[in-house]
């Protein structure tokens, strides 16, 4: 599932450029607001959008946050997903991507938190994906995080679901039938299989070809597989906490409608441009592929410590 550029691809002729609005419509390409996301959700009509995929403030202080109380952060939590549901299509999704809330060495799951923010409005949980990461702080009075979590809700039981669009290859593609009716036939399923509900990418870190200046940009691999499983073609896919506008671009290099609202207007900037980068071919973008693993040749990953007639 690599992402590339196709120019038949785009929802319109290359040459046009992406004109990006500030006032919703269900008729514009990409409508990115700079400002609260309250303010912006309040101009979408009610059942307008299929898929929302965003990864909210963690409550941790970072630059565009405050920190609150965990209780007035599950309640504005709160506000931002009732507003979501509102605007969602029956057929929609809702993909909420958290992480921990870390209070004087002790974990707290937002996922726990959230839960029922989508629960008691009726929503089904269709899936808790983990996104696994290989790379990130290292912990001396805990084991290191490496993992954060997708709520993937729906709001009925008539959704939509594309599996063949993000199967993935198969481990033994060869493997056949070995008793019964199909007995010597392949046993896989020539598109790929289900990529399960653990993903492994790669997070954004600094050497990562889509860095920003932003410290919690996840990568567009990652929304990407929710905008082909949960969305069409010219739906439109929305983001309330846009940040550099990594689920603006995914929808947009597959030939879907975005919005999304950002606060922090230097992160609005870089989202606007990382689109119309997107739309015209030109943003650097790492392809889904499997995690790269160094071989026994490069010097960094042999073992110094232990003599090679002991490896």
């Amino acid at each position: 599932m690599s992402i590339k550029y196709d120019p038949n691809r785009s929802l319109f002729a290359p040459q046009e450029g992406l004109e990006i609005k500030a006032s919703f419509s269900k008729e514009n390409s990409a409508t990115l607001y700079l400002g609260d996301c309250l303010d912006f959700l309040s101009q979408i009509p009610d059942r307008s959008i299929q898929l929302i995929v965003t990864s909210p403030p963690y409550n941790i202080g970072k630059e565009y946050e405050k920190k609150l109380d965990i209780q007035e952060y599950v309640f504005q939590q709160r506000q931002v997903i009732d507003e979501c549901i509102r605007v969602l299509k029956n057929e929609g999704s809702i993909c909420w991507e958290v992480g921990n809330y870390v209070d004087n060495g002790e974990i707290i799951p937002h996922d726990i938190l959230l839960y029922d923010c989508f629960k008691s409005s009726g929503l089904k949980l269709r899936n808790r994906i983990v996104w696994h990461f290989g790379h990130g702080l290292h912990c001396s009075n805990r084991f290191s995080g490496r993992y954060e979590t997708i709520l993937w809700f729906t709001k009925s039981d008539n959704y939509t679901f594309n599996l063949d669009a993000v199967r993935v290859p198969q481990k033994y593609p060869g493997k056949k039938h070995f008793k019964g009716p199909n007995v010597g036939k392949y046993s896989s399923n020539p598109k790929g299989k289900n990529p399960s509900d653990v993903w492994n990418i790669p997070n954004v870190k600094s050497n990562h070809i889509e860095k920003t200046c932003h410290p919690c940009q996840f990568p567009i691999a990652l929304v990407q597989r929710l905008v082909l499983a949960l969305s069409n073609e010219q739906d439109i896919v929305f983001d309330p906490f846009l940040g550099v506008g990594s689920t603006a671009v995914a929808g947009i290099v597959n030939k879907r409608k975005v919005a999304g609202s950002e606060i922090v207007k230097k992160y609005y900037d870089i989202a606007c441009e990382r689109a119309k980068l997107a739309y015209d071919g030109r943003l650097k973008i790492r392809p889904d592929k499997p995690v790269y693993e160094p071989t026994g040749d490069l010097s960094l990953a042999r073992n110094p410590f232990i003599a090679e007639n002991e490896e």
